[in-house]
């Protein structure tokens, strides 16, 4: 089946049935519903996406880059918030979202491989080969939670801001004995002699950084973890080093939501009441942040607001006009809950 069947049933020309597909405004209405009328009826669904693209220069599609793998963006909420507020923004434009991770099965490498117009690159070890691929293949790119760069635009959050004050919180509570449960694929892991040592990950790093802002102020020495990932095990043995002590602390800030709720479940086998015993803090404003008992006390991000200011970015940079602000921070608000409570009496 081929333009030029449409066109002999129609009667019209190869060039009108093309331009009743792809260029809708050069035809009248009626003429329009008739050839996909014809179309329909031939069984013809349209020019072949990838002919299409050739001729365009353009796959019609932008890539977003994780270090995880695929099932990471939707077992996350946070990740499928965000994820949800990229595809409404891109919506309306018509261009199709790919999920790529920085490896692929065999010899196939997606961010080198797949066909896209540019990219958005989320939270993804700055190292990786598949950021080097993409920045090679000169994409436009978008970077969200990733180290800013003068020429490339990125979204962030107030991560070390946000931080320091929940840090704060604690310390103005009475706490002094805190600890921190860290999360990040680089460095030592486990218990920590030094949680400076070898962070990788922008928010990682900016948020250790916050905490500390605060605890080094107060004179506070924490006992650190720091886990690959937020899985049940891996938290729970988190909890098990940083609970299972003689000088259990009285507070415990969370690199994110997901491994704070999990910490508080894993205490709670443990005997250790929260936040009678055990204060915890985490950050995100995950969705169930405020539906789990104890609801939990943790640093809102605006997730939504991350991913419409990110897509808006690319779309900019794929129209080729200059984006309007080329280093987003959007702002990250402590939200005091039912988590955090002063130390029980030594």
């Amino acid at each position: 089946m081929t333009l030029q069947t449409i066109a002999d049933r129609v009667g019209v020309s190869r060039m009108t049935v093309s331009n009743a597909f792809s260029r809708p405004n050069q035809l009248s209405p009626a003429l329009r519903e008739k050839i996909l009328a014809a179309a329909s009826d031939l069984g013809y669904v349209g020019p072949d996406p990838a002919a299409r693209a050739l001729a365009r220069g353009a796959s019609g599609a932008v890539g977003f880059l994780l270090t995880e793998s695929i099932g990471f963006a939707f077992n996350d909420q946070v990740s499928t918030q965000l994820l949800g507020a990229i595809a409404d923004e891109l919506s309306p434009t018509g261009l199709a979202l790919t999920l790529l991770t920085s490896s692929g099965p065999g010899d196939l490498i997606p961010a080198r491989d797949v066909a896209m117009d540019g990219a958005l690159v989320y939270s993804c070890d700055p190292e990786s080969p598949a950021v080097s691929y993409l920045l090679q293949r000169k994409l436009p790119i978008v970077l969200i939670d990733q180290d800013p760069v003068d020429d490339i635009p990125g979204v962030n959050v107030a991560d070390r801001e946000g931080a320091r004050t929940a840090a704060q919180h604690l310390i103005d509570l009475g706490h002094r004995r805190i600890g921190l449960a860290m999360s990040g694929l680089r460095g030592p892991q486990g218990l920590l002699e030094d949680p400076r040592e070898d962070v990788g990950g922008y928010a990682s790093r900016e948020r250790l950084r916050g905490w500390l802002d605060a605890l080094d102020a107060a004179g506070i020495v924490p006992v650190a973890t720091r886990q690959r990932n937020d899985s049940v095990e891996e938290t729970a043995a988190a909890a098990r080093l940083l609970l299972d002590r003689d000088d259990r602390p009285t507070a415990v800030l969370c690199f994110s939501d997901v491994i704070a709720l999990r910490l508080i479940q894993s205490a709670r086998t443990m005997g250790i009441r929260v936040p009678k015993d055990l204060s915890v803090v985490g950050f995100d404003d995950h969705p169930l942040a405020g539906t789990f008992r104890p609801a939990l006390t943790t640093v809102r991000q605006d997730v939504h607001a991350k991913g419409r200011a990110a897509a808006e970015a690319l779309t900019a940079a794929l129209r080729g006009a200059e984006v309007p602000e080329p280093h987003v921070v959007l702002p990250a608000e402590l939200v005091i809950r039912d988590s955090t409570a002063p130390p029980p009496p030594a």
